[in-house]
């Protein structure tokens, strides 16, 4: 399945971050997603996530659900059969696991980001997803130096903004497709990310669609070694969709490949709780209502019957 866009290598920001930038925002401008190559994340940071989450999703069901999540899936296990896109009757083919942000005791976000769930029954699990989740954190932050910059804001605009983001680390598993999945059912249904950015590492099996400007489903596949980025509502609200919030899927496999399993680690990148998120003055008369990405936030999630 080749990819509608092309591999954008961050060593070009080394050398000149305007031009990473132009190049990384164009795509983000047409497309909504961008694939970026030498991200400089440790590979071996990545593979030992992956392979605590295939060990988790792999324990029974009665384990998994004692690590069931808590406020509106923001952390912990939620089970397969629960998320359901928006306009959707049918739930995705998946199940997945959320870690988000460790607080110090008594932080003024507290509440809206409770404390991890500690899972026992996986060595090491918690340690090595949050390794990953500090790792895209920065990535994310430095992502978000080229898309200011694109924007002709100060390179340093996001980073008070995001700082404390209530965002989302998300294992994800796709189980085998069989036949006696409800007609109609897809791995993820039809749907816009809430957040800020998502950087997401390529799955092993294909499927990642982006619907395009002219309503065409055009297959997203981020090469070994390479991520893909897309821009969420929030990012989309703030630039007055100057910067699209793509609607995005992942079908299910051809017959061939039916009964492989399906894994991939979304960070969902998020502003702070209580950033406005208002459109910026260079980007035109505004056509979003100014709302807290915590409202925001809480608004998507009903949708989604995460809440």
């Amino acid at each position: 399945m080749d990819s509608i866009i092309p591999p954008v290598s961050m060593k070009t920001w080394a050398q000149s971050p305007e031009d990473f930038a132009q190049e990384l925002g164009k795509w983000f401008e047409t497309y909504g997603f961008a694939v970026v190559a030498d991200h400089g994340v440790d590979q071996l940071i990545i593979d030992n996530v992956l392979e605590k989450s295939k060990t988790f999703f792999a324990l029974p069901e009665e384990v998994k659900m004692k690590y069931k999540a808590t406020l509106g899936g923001a952390r912990g296990y939620v089970p397969f059969g629960i998320e359901t896109a928006v306009g959707h009757d049918k739930a995705d083919l998946k199940e997945f696991w959320h870690q988000g942000r460790n607080l110090p005791k008594n932080h003024k976000y507290e509440k809206y980001m409770p404390p991890n769930i500690i899972v026992d029954a996986v060595n090491d699990f918690n340690d090595a997803v949050d390794t990953f989740y500090n790792a895209f954190d920065d990535l994310g932050k430095r992502i978000l130096k080229s898309v200011a910059i694109y924007l002709n804001l100060e390179a340093d605009f996001f980073e008070s903004k995001v700082d404390n983001g209530n965002s989302v680390l998300r294992l994800l598993h796709y189980p085998p497709v069989t036949g006696d999945i409800e007609p109609g059912a897809i791995r993820a249904g039809a749907h816009g990310d809430i957040n800020v950015i998502t950087l997401l590492l390529g799955a092993d099996e294909p499927g990642l669609q982006l619907l395009d400007k002219e309503a065409n489903w055009q297959n997203v596949t981020a090469p070994k070694g390479c991520l893909a980025i897309n821009v969420g509502d929030m990012l989309s609200r703030l630039t007055n969709g100057v910067l699209p919030s793509s609607i995005h899927r992942v079908i299910n496999p051809q017959p061939e490949r039916a009964k492989f399993a399906r894994y991939s680690t979304p960070f969902f990148l998020h502003f702070n709780p209580d950033y406005l998120i208002e459109t910026l003055p260079s980007c035109g008369n505004s056509q979003f209502a100014p709302i807290t990405a915590q409202a925001f936030l809480e608004q998507r999630l009903s949708e989604i019957k995460l809440m």
